[in-house]
């Protein structure tokens, strides 16, 4: 087991009607507000009104029309700028985890005098950042019990994983039934998103019994109430412990005394939502089982098997290769039964800008250090089986 130093200080404010608690949470911060959101979906289901009458009596300036793969320009920026033009003492995200993502991002920038992008480039390390409290609406990211975010800044193709112990949300309200009117499309690609954070940490040279338990029982969770969802948007225990697997995708408990894996996926699938602003978890659902056969060897044999016997009951008695392909397989065909496109095309990314791709990955993403090292050929042949 690898050592560790771990805290995660934020609170959890969790079911139906959480959110009757804001006023109390936001009074510890001050009067100043910036309220973040994406499009129109907290106004259809009534959320953005319910804050604005929770919050009568606080200072809020907005900023919305933050998109999924936040930008870095404008979103960020605009959010800095009002952060600093009204002297904001807390940043209200409410939606889904890109529009946290980028509320951490202002976080940090507007305690900041330079460019943000220092920040989430690692040129700089943040000295201090403005408290979070965010309203989730989509089960997905984990974004809201960890201190990471992803930034995208179209005009580099960049897509940046940007973490710091700072960026931890204070509060997090979790209330199942604002994810009731999720569409299929984008709860399909939770599921996706959520199931690749846990085979991301599951994969990994150095692991625990506890730990292969945490991120089997995740998996086998993700996708018997995954279904329940796309089945019934309103099952409140199905929308629930998703919801719940989701929040604990990305905060460090699946992996504590893990070796580092290396997220080989989301290395791979950053730079096609960032060339091509495709949705995540889908990206990550097309990657996935292609990197999978693309490891399986000797060495990486046993994983597979572990991961085919426990997580999807293949017969143990039967060979390691046929357990290890079909586990494999049995990966591809649930992301497939679930709605999810299975090819780069169907997402309408072609073969023209496969190299210059796979250039981008292997000088940004450290992939040479994974679980099973790719090189710059590697994630070309990735690339190439996902079209």
């Amino acid at each position: 087991m690898q050592n560790f130093d771990y805290q995660t200080p934020t609170r959890l404010i969790f079911g139906k009607g959480a959110i009757a608690k804001l006023p109390q949470v936001m009074s510890t911060f001050g009067k100043r507000i910036l309220l973040t959101y994406g499009g129109g979906s907290i106004k259809k289901i009534g959320l953005y009104q319910q804050v604005q009458d929770l919050l009568k009596d606080f200072e809020i300036i907005e900023l919305s029309g933050i998109q999924p793969n936040p930008k870095y320009n404008p979103s960020v920026l605009d959010g800095v700028r009002l952060c600093k033009e009204h002297k904001i003492d807390v940043i209200l995200s409410v939606g889904g985890g890109s529009v946290l993502d980028c509320s951490k991002a202002i976080a940090a920038g507007a305690c900041y005098n330079g460019d943000p992008w220092d920040l989430i480039s690692y040129k700089v390390k943040a000295q201090a950042a403005l408290p979070i409290v965010d309203i989730i609406t989509l089960a997905a990211t984990g974004s809201e019990y960890d201190c990471g975010g992803v930034i995208s800044r179209t005009e580099t193709n960049d897509k940046i994983g940007y973490m710091d112990r700072h960026l931890f949300p204070h509060t997090s309200f979790l209330d199942p039934t604002y994810t009731f009117s999720v569409s299929k499309k984008q709860t399909a690609a939770g599921i996706a998103d959520a199931m690749n954070h846990t085979i991301e940490q599951y994969f990994a040279e150095d692991t625990t019994l506890l730990n292969d338990g945490f991120c089997e029982s995740m998996l086998r969770s993700l996708m018997v109430n995954g279904r329940k969802c796309l089945d019934n948007p309103e099952d409140y225990t199905a929308r629930a412990e998703m919801m719940l697997a989701c929040t604990y995708g990305c905060n460090g408990i699946l992996s504590l005394g893990n070796s580092e894996s290396g997220w080989p996926c989301h290395g791979i699938e950053h730079a096609l939502s960032a060339y091509y602003d495709i949705t995540h978890g889908e990206g990550l659902a097309i990657i996935t089982p292609r990197w999978m056969t693309h490891i399986l060897d000797e060495h990486t044999l046993p994983r597979f098997v572990k991961y085919g016997i426990n997580v999807f009951g293949i017969d143990a008695s039967l060979d390691e290769w046929t357990i290890a392909r079909k586990a494999i397989d049995e990966t591809y065909k649930f992301f497939e039964s679930i709605g999810i496109p299975m090819h780069l095309r169907e997402v309408g990314i072609d073969d023209s800008r496969l190299d210059e791709m796979a250039h981008h990955i292997a000088v940004n993403e450290g992939l040479e250090n994974a679980y099973a090292p790719l090189s710059e050929k590697d994630i070309k042949d990735i690339l190439v089986n996902s079209l």
